[in-house]
């Protein structure tokens, strides 16, 4: 069974950082373009990041210069680190394979 589990999700004042992580199973993400996504109340869901089985990274331009992507093939992971986060950065943040496959999502909450 092919499963993607997010973590590192919560809350954090303006300003802050968080680094969000998302493990595979039951399938090598070495192959495939990985990306982030997030959806706020009553907003569809949003293109964040993308990553390549190269290595090349793609991002969303609210959030360019302030969060990275990237993936550890050893680790069957990808992670996004968000900085200078924003109370508009705050909803729910989903990771997806392959544009196929997603994961359950984790809350971001940026707020003082």
């Amino acid at each position: 069974q092919v499963q993607l589990v997010e973590s590192g999700g919560g809350l954090v004042q303006p300003g802050g950082s968080l680094r969000l992580s998302c493990a595979a199973s039951g399938i090598s993400v070495r192959v495939f373009p990985m990306g982030w996504y997030r959806q706020a109340p009553g907003k569809q869901r949003d293109l964040v990041a993308t990553i390549t089985a190269g290595g090349a990274t793609n991002y969303a331009d609210s959030v360019k210069g302030r969060f990275t992507i990237s993936r550890d093939n050893a680790k069957n992971s990808v992670y996004l680190q968000m900085n200078s986060l924003q109370p508009e950065d705050t909803a729910v943040y989903y990771c997806n394979l392959n544009r196929v496959i997603w994961g359950q999502g984790t809350q971001v909450t940026v707020s003082s």
